[in-house]
């Protein structure tokens, strides 16, 4: 695997290790499995296995599972393909509904240590209660409760003795603290859900700010590294820690998360995308999901390239999306062989080739590459070219065809445009050409030049396919959390363009997940939820060139 450059988090463990305080390392990737991992989430993956990778220490993989009500295994058996997809193996895997029985003893151990409470306020009452960044917090009538009655209530709420909402479990530490997250938080809550784990065992959930150091520390985790949203629970993730006595005390780290320009990066706006059926499923190619990257035919050995080279810091910023299509195409251009496909269809006859002739030519596999080789295409005297290629009556410095005008095919000969044929409507539809035998592709013709090549496929073994074209799904780079209106008025209507053309006949046995370059278009991946034997279905990776700069 490979090891990005130097950050803050592997200098702090570098340091660890060179002083002692850690002889091992221990890192974990914690989603919630409450939607699908997106390009986020591979930065944090990358992050945590590539350190533990090269500190050889250890990585769990361990699912937050502690509201049932959003969470669900399709979820859970997603999350697990893309860290596998992105080539990284966990050392463990863990569910935070494993340890619940132990959170329940940790908070039971806060009752009886006066550090929790029983509340009967309902959530906008303790909101209310909470204050503001600039007021302090008040007590919760029910603050003073004794041990005992808290113990009781508590267990009367495990019971399933009260209705959801009606009580929930707070630390109790400092209603007038600056930081807002230590006025008393919620610890568990009534919820008499079915758990995707765990069943009906329980009718009260641990909220994640109290699960979530519990599990690090049970899981001696050296290093809890998050984003920068959490640097302020930082303080009740330590409380935490230190009063349910854990024997482990695990430190937490935040880095600076990704955002991307032309997306969103929040996993409720992209499950509103999916369920308000803008995209057709967490995996549209569209969707800046791990999986919507996978089907549209990103690898992972570019989204690796692209998190390392965005590094690690202690702040976010705004990446431009074009800089992961750069490495996309620094990663496909050695791999993926060149062939010919015709989008827009425009039909071509050579009048002076001979009627019923095949003849097959040589074309190279990829330039780059010369050890790939070659492969046949067929040619004969009906082939398609786009419809772009023509214009009737052209500008000046068009080197493409029009009346009177000669091109080269890609790999074959010159043809000149003699006849324009048009139906009814006076739309072109079938263009008459000449082709001069001396000017065969390879054969050393040097009698005169042209400045126009056109890619080409034979008409009558054209293999028939379907192409999506891509354009960003969002419109501009705005994130605001409470612009639900204008999130989804930015979403683009032009986002997907489907042509249905023709692609080179060796082209027929192509399997899901292969990559190519259409020469002049740019990279496509045979979609593997729509291609099937009678369907080939390509989807649009990047196209060749970009103005981005590294």
């Amino acid at each position: 695997m490979e090891h990005n450059s130097s950050n803050f988090i592997k200098n702090i463990i570098n340091d660890d290790l060179e002083s002692g305080k850690h002889d091992h390392i221990i890192t974990r990737f914690p989603p919630e499995p409450n939607g699908y991992l997106h390009i986020g989430h591979a930065k944090s993956i990358i992050l945590n296995f590539g350190v533990a990778d090269e500190f050889n220490g250890k990585t769990n993989l361990r699912f937050d599972d502690t509201n049932p009500l959003k969470e669900d295994i399709e979820y859970v058996n997603s999350i697990k393909e893309d860290v596998k997809w992105l080539g990284y193996e966990w050392d463990n895997l863990f569910f935070a509904s494993n340890y619940f029985d132990e959170m329940y003893k940790k908070a039971v151990l806060l009752i009886t240590k006066g550090l929790a409470y029983v509340d009967d306020l309902n959530a906008d009452q303790i909101r209310e209660y909470r204050g503001s960044l600039t007021e302090p917090g008040k007590d919760s009538p029910y603050r003073n409760r004794t041990v005992e009655e808290n113990l009781e209530l508590f267990e009367k709420m495990r019971n399933g003795e009260f209705e959801n909402g009606t009580k929930v479990l707070r630390a109790k530490i400092d209603m007038s603290s600056p930081n807002i997250n230590l006025r008393d938080p919620v610890i568990y809550r009534i919820s008499h859900t079915e758990h995707h784990n765990t069943g009906d065992k329980w009718c009260i959930y641990p909220m994640y700010a109290f699960a979530h150091p519990i599990e690090d520390a049970i899981e001696g985790v050296t290093h809890s590294i998050c984003t920068l949203e959490f640097e302020d629970q930082r303080p009740l993730y330590d409380w935490i820690v230190d009063n349910c006595e854990m024997e482990s005390k695990p430190h937490q780290y935040e880095f600076g998360r990704l955002n991307l320009t032309n997306t969103v990066m929040s996993k409720r706006k992209l499950k509103q995308l999916v369920d308000e059926s803008f995209v057709d499923g967490w995996d549209d190619p569209r969707m800046p999901t791990i999986s919507g990257l996978r089907r549209r035919g990103y690898t992972p050995e570019a989204i690796r390239a692209f998190c390392q080279e965005i590094g690690v810091a202690k702040t976010s910023g705004v990446v431009d999306s074009q800089m992961l299509d750069h490495f996309v195409r620094e990663d496909l251009k050695l791999k993926a062989p060149r062939t010919m496909g015709v989008l827009k269809p425009l039909k071509v006859i050579i009048t002076n080739y001979p009627e019923g002739e095949v003849e097959m030519l040589e074309a190279e596999i990829n330039p780059e590459v010369p050890e790939m080789g070659t492969r046949q295409i067929p040619f004969s005297r009906e082939i398609y070219i786009e419809q772009d290629d023509f214009m009737e009556n052209p500008p000046k410095k068009y080197f493409r065809l029009f009346p009177g005008n000669e091109v080269r095919l890609k790999h074959a000969y010159f043809i000149k445009c003699e006849e324009v044929i048009k139906d009814e409507a006076g739309n072109v539809i079938e263009l008459h050409c000449t082709y001069d035998v001396e000017t065969k592709s390879g054969s050393g013709f040097t009698g005169r030049k042209v400045k126009g090549t056109l890619h080409w496929v034979e008409a009558t073994q054209a293999v028939s396919a379907e192409f999506r074209n891509f354009q960003p799904l969002i419109l501009d780079n705005e994130d605001s959390e409470e612009e639900e209106k204008s999130f989804l008025e930015r979403v683009n209507p032009e986002s997907i363009e489907i042509l249905q053309g023709f692609v080179e006949p060796n082209m027929k046995d192509v399997k899901p997940q292969d990559k190519f370059q259409f020469f002049r278009h740019g990279y496509y991946n045979v979609d593997p939820k729509l291609t099937s034997s009678n369907q080939l279905v390509f989807n649009q990776i990047v196209g060749l060139k970009s103005s981005f700069k590294l």
